[in-house]
């Protein structure tokens, strides 16, 4: 098992394992109220993220640091090539009226050019505003409003087809261009005059002051803010992430780094992701879809070594693996598979991290290595075969399954972090797993909670100020400490764990304060569940909103010799269906209280998506949005009806 391989290399690479320095601080109690992590590297003095591709072309240009995929093959891109195209396309962009300061709003799924336009903008003095391909035309006009963008750059016609309406009534109304429409040959034409010396003017006069782009939250709670990041920002961000993490990846295992990136680029998370890879020359791919049928051909293909993602893709890597086994029968071999899995990292671990206990038993051993050959391969297989280390970030990841996929040979590190705070504040350290925490800081970050257990952050990664919104930044930042909104705690060795949202918290008629995010978040991983929401405030008991997920749903049918066609309503009262959700509400139930656990719930009609405005693009849940939209099915399970017991 490669990843047990790794942990006993670094036992001896202390140099490794112990880079990063942790300093706590106590209360009266011994409660651990702050950790500070030391900076790997020094904050930026000069120059910016823009000099990145350049810096590459000179020091290194016959490296790949990219692979593109055209005609269905990943081909090869130099840092010289590629710091040509993004010369390119800023000669373009200043060709097409861009001055320094000025903002180019980019709409685009994940791709290669999303990557030339972003460090381009850069390299022509401007600032990126990203906007994501699903916006509406109400967030779209909103954002360039607001962020004064004066050109948008759009991946299809469909996207355009939507700028157009949004940006119709704006006086200064953005020209438009189109990626899929020739936009980066436009651009490269239209700059043919303008000299490449012209970009280096531009792209010298960048400081680690100066603004790299404004990001605008998701809005969960009304309208996006726009959050000021710096060139510093980033720097903070990707430099300190890769000494971090490369030297573990290159060094303990062997191989050569390479991550096939599908987040999409207009979350801070995927952003950083792509300029750390760029910073450390990492070999880096792109991939439009986070779907598991379209994701999962191309992980085949690109065989990323490590990749960057969010719960809901280690849920779908999981289900599938579950659903196979039962179409060929071995349902019940999957399951013992997946509890020997637990126990095996559980006592792995424990020995590993000197918890105590002996580690796995020789019996434990030979159930591991038995469904090693039956099941954790298959899982390895899915994700390209060389894949030994993973992050994720968004959410919370269910413990039980972070254990499932260390015991196939994939350590998942947890990361958190906001818009604000340039993507990770924190992340596991190297080769210091500990399943149900979100790590330590980032290296050069200071985490606190504060007095009523709200998350607070300070370091060279948060972000000075919300775009033309003073009063929204002055409740945010004070003294340099950004109030996340979430509620969390840090154990004795700084390891923070996110218990919630404090805006989200519930209280019973009883007055029992509940987190909704622990059982959201565990009855999520669960087929057939697709998506849900947790209620109950001022309610007597804690109830939930249940959908089901279509693959699920399907595969559930088949197996059962059911008709594809079946209604949801005859679904929702089916006694089988019902029971495959209790087994979902059960395992949320197991993380909290009988006080906090789930009731009852229903099986509602529908889907929380981005479509039908219930889920942000980054596929948090908008909760007020969730609840008047299925008011009527809140008060039927409150008034006696609804499934569960």
């Amino acid at each position: 098992m490669g990843v047990r391989k790794d942990l006993k290399r670094a036992q001896r690479r202390s140099d490794l394992a112990e880079r990063a320095t942790v300093d706590l601080v106590s209360d009266e109690h011994g409660t651990v109220r702050e950790a500070r992590t030391a900076a790997l590297v020094a904050p930026a003095a000069t120059g910016s993220t823009a000099d990145i591709p350049f810096v590459n072309a000179v020091e290194a240009p016959d490296t790949v640091v990219l692979r593109r995929k055209q005609g269905g093959q990943w081909l090869p891109v130099t840092a010289a090539a590629f710091a040509r195209e993004v010369t390119d396309a800023a000669k373009g962009l200043i060709a097409d009226g861009l001055e320094p300061g000025g903002r180019v709003a980019l709409m685009s799924r994940t791709r290669y050019e999303w990557a030339v336009l972003d460090f381009a903008i850069w390299a022509a003095g401007g600032q990126t505003v990203p906007i994501y391909a699903t916006s509406s035309a109400e967030q779209i006009e909103w954002i360039v409003r607001d962020s004064g963008a004066r050109h948008l750059v759009v991946e299809s016609a469909e996207n355009a087809a939507t700028a157009e309406e949004a940006v119709s009534g704006h006086p200064d109304r953005p020209r438009i261009r189109i990626v899929d429409g020739g936009a980066m040959a436009e651009l490269t034409s239209l700059g043919r005059d303008v000299p490449d010396e012209e970009v280096t003017k531009r792209r010298s006069a960048l400081t680690p002051e100066s603004i790299a782009t404004l990001c605008y939250t998701s809005g969960t709670t009304g309208r996006p803010k726009g959050c000021v990041l710096t060139h510093g920002n980033l720097h903070a961000e990707a430099a300190n992430t890769v000494d971090l993490l490369h030297p573990v990846f290159k060094e303990i295992t062997g191989q050569v780094a390479a991550t096939l990136l599908f987040l999409p680029l207009a979350h801070i998370l995927g952003r950083s992701i792509q300029i750390a890879c760029l910073l450390a020359r990492i070999e880096l791919g792109h991939c439009p879809s986070i779907k598991p049928d379209e994701l999962r051909p191309e992980l085949r293909a690109f065989r990323p070594t490590f990749v960057v993602g969010v719960p809901y893709l280690f849920e779908k890597i999981h289900e599938t693996g579950r659903a196979t086994a039962e179409k060929i029968g071995r349902a019940a071999s999957f399951d013992r598979a997946e509890r020997i899995a637990v126990r095996f990292g559980e006592a792995y671990l424990n020995k590993f991290l000197d918890r105590g206990g002996p580690g796995p038993s020789l019996g434990l051993r030979a159930g591991w290595a038995l469904y090693d050959l039956l099941v954790y391969r298959r899982i390895r297989k899915e994700v390209g075969g060389r894949l030994r280390y993973a992050i994720s970030g968004g959410s919370p990841l269910d413990r039980d399954l972070n254990l499932f996929f260390y015991a196939a040979g994939i350590v998942i590190y947890e990361g958190y972090g906001l818009t604000e705070t340039t993507a990770a504040a924190t992340i596991t350290p190297p080769l210091k797993p500990r399943p149900g925490t979100v790590g330590l800081p980032v290296p050069g970050t200071a985490v606190r909670i504060a007095a009523d257990g709200e998350v607070l952050i300070k370091g060279g990664i948060v972000f000075g100020s919300y775009w033309n919104n003073p009063a929204a930044t002055d409740t945010a930042l004070t003294d340099g400490w950004f109030a996340t909104g979430d509620l969390g705690a840090l154990d004795e060795s700084g390891y923070l764990t996110i218990t919630g949202r404090k805006k989200d918290i519930l209280v019973t008629s009883g007055g029992k304060n509940v987190s909704p995010a622990v059982l959201e978040d565990r009855l999520r991983s669960r087929a057939p569940v697709g998506q849900c929401i947790v209620v109950g405030d001022n309610r007597s008991f804690v109830g939930a909103l249940v959908t089901l997920d279509p693959e699920a749903v399907r595969h559930w049918l088949t197996v059962r010799k059911r008709p594809a066609d079946t209604a949801l309503a005859e679904l929702a009262a089916d006694p089988q269906m019902i029971a495959e959700v209790q087994k979902a509400v059960d395992h949320a139930n197991a993380a909290v209280s009988k006080a906090e656990s789930i009731r009852k719930f229903a099986i509602v009609g529908g889907e929380f998506t981005e479509d039908n405005g219930l889920l942000t693009p980054s596929l948090k849940i908008k909760r007020h949005a969730v609840t008047a939209a299925y008011a009527a099915e809140i008060e039927e399970l409150y008034g006696g009806g609804g499934g569960g017991r």
